[in-house]
């Protein structure tokens, strides 16, 4: 059983959680999102906390349903405080500036990288070398760091490139005379 799993995600004030089926919905300040459980897990609303256990006593349903209470709780910290993730930018002439909705990141390409910031995300760059991405729903806040990211992924030898604010770089030594 999962340890993680068992523990009921408790519902703060000031926001709704509705449980219709298998489809958990929070409401808060920050906005709303839905999340549908898969359909091996039963999840319930009750005494202001949602609890989510196996429907069957498979494999496949207990290795689901503390995925499930995770995703669950990640709705709850979405709509009160919301997520973000810090980038950096390591390398002579590497930049990114706001320009619009469009990020433009110069990454040492011939071309500057033109970036659409997607809906319900906020990218700020508070330094040239920083880029901070913010929004509600931490999947998509993970997936748009990691897009940039990918642009130019740090590389072994100087560190250049664009990388998590708390990743480390395995530096590899050059070559030798």
């Amino acid at each position: 059983m999962s340890r993680i799993g068992k523990r009921p995600v408790s519902v703060p004030s000031g926001v709704t959680a509705t449980v219709e089926g298998q489809t958990v919905k929070m409401k808060g300040p920050k906005g709303q999102l839905q999340f549908v459980v898969h359909d091996d897990v039963e999840v319930k609303l009750e005494d202001g906390a949602v609890k989510v256990a196996p429907r069957f006593e498979t494999k496949r349903a207990r290795s689901l349903y503390g995925t499930s209470r995770a995703q669950v709780a990640n709705l709850v910290e979405g709509v009160t405080k919301g997520f973000e993730k810090k980038l950096e930018i390591t390398g002579v002439g590497y930049r990114a500036a706001l320009q619009g909705k469009n990020l433009q990141l110069a990454l040492g390409f011939s071309h500057d990288v033109v970036y659409p910031v997607p809906e319900g995300i906020s990218i700020t760059v508070p330094k040239p070398t920083e880029i901070v991405v913010a929004g509600i729903d931490l999947q998509r806040v993970g997936q748009v760091a990691a897009e940039i990211r990918g642009y130019r992924r740090p590389e072994p030898y100087k560190g250049k490139g664009v990388k998590y604010a708390n990743e480390f770089i395995f530096r590899k030594e050059g070559k030798k005379k």
